[in-house]
Order: C-alpha cells, then structure tokens, then sequence
C-alpha cells in the first residue's frame, strides 16, 4: 500500500497555491495520466468529481469528494473506483518569507493485487513526476520561482 508524505517550500503564496490544486477542473491541462476530469458538484467548500486517468492501455475512472478550507487545506475522500481507499491531504502555510510550505500526503491501496503491485514499482516515478507538474503549473501561472527547496520522507 503506497504511501507518502513531503513538505515543500515554493515561492508562491499559500493562497496561489491553494487554488492551483483546488482547481481540479484543469488537472488534464497539466497532470500526467489525467484525461478528463467530470465535476458533478463545486462550491467554494466542496467539490465532487470524476477524474478518468489512462496509463499503458488501462482507463480507470475515480470518484472523489474534495473538501477546501480556502487557503489552508484541501482533503481528497475517495467515493469510488478502483481503490480501497485513498487519503490525500494538502496544507498550505505561510513561509514568513512571502512564499509558502505546502505538505502533501497520500496513503491509498487498489482493490486489485496485480495493480497494488503495479503500483508499487512505479509509485515514486510517478509521484515525482506529478508533483513536478503542479510545480510547473504554478511557475507558469505565477512566474519562475526563485529557489525551491525540499525535504521529503515516504513509506512505500
């Protein structure tokens, strides 16, 4: 069951940053393995949504209800699809240098063992790579950053 947990400081502000990953309707703009996202419900607390991710001739569609409490937090339950279970938490919080310290944790497991697996070879690869992109999204929508620095621990 892959897990992780980071915490990163960016240049940006906690509220830049929030919204970035709030805005979930523009995950197939910029994340990896994101097709189309389908949001059934989006208020400025809660947002539900269909997001379909396709990787290596699989397609898989995952139901999930995302809480916001603008600009501090923003919590992922897993309604439906092909996993157990899914926690996925982000944290914003002023850096007192007019960037911010985003923590980001995911803890989920598939229903199926082979993708358990799966997953678990590519887990880091992948999570790399998606967190990447929300770096990216942000410098694009805000300007190059400066330097970013970054302290990671995570369990596979």
């Amino acid at each position: 069951m892959p897990k992780h947990s980071e915490t990163r400081r960016l240049p940006y502000t906690p509220e830049q940053m929030f919204d970035l990953v709030a805005d979930v309707r523009r995950y197939p703009e910029f994340l990896p393995w994101v097709s189309a996202m389908r949001v059934r419900k989006d208020t400025a607390e809660e947002t539900l949504a269909d997001m379909i991710v396709g990787f290596k001739g699989l397609r898989e569609t995952f139901t999930s209800k995302v809480t916001k409490q603008h600009p501090e937090t923003i919590r992922v339950e897993y309604i439906e699809g092909p996993l157990k279970y899914l926690n996925n938490d982000w944290r914003f919080r002023a850096d007192g240098e007019g960037g911010c310290l985003v923590d980001f944790s995911v803890d989920f497991a598939f229903k199926n063992r082979m993708f358990e697996m799966l997953a678990g070879q590519v887990f880091g690869v992948a999570l790399r790579r998606m967190i990447g992109a929300f770096e990216e999204r942000a410098a694009r929508l805000y300007g190059a950053s400066g330097s970013s620095s970054s302290s990671a621990h995570s369990a596979a």
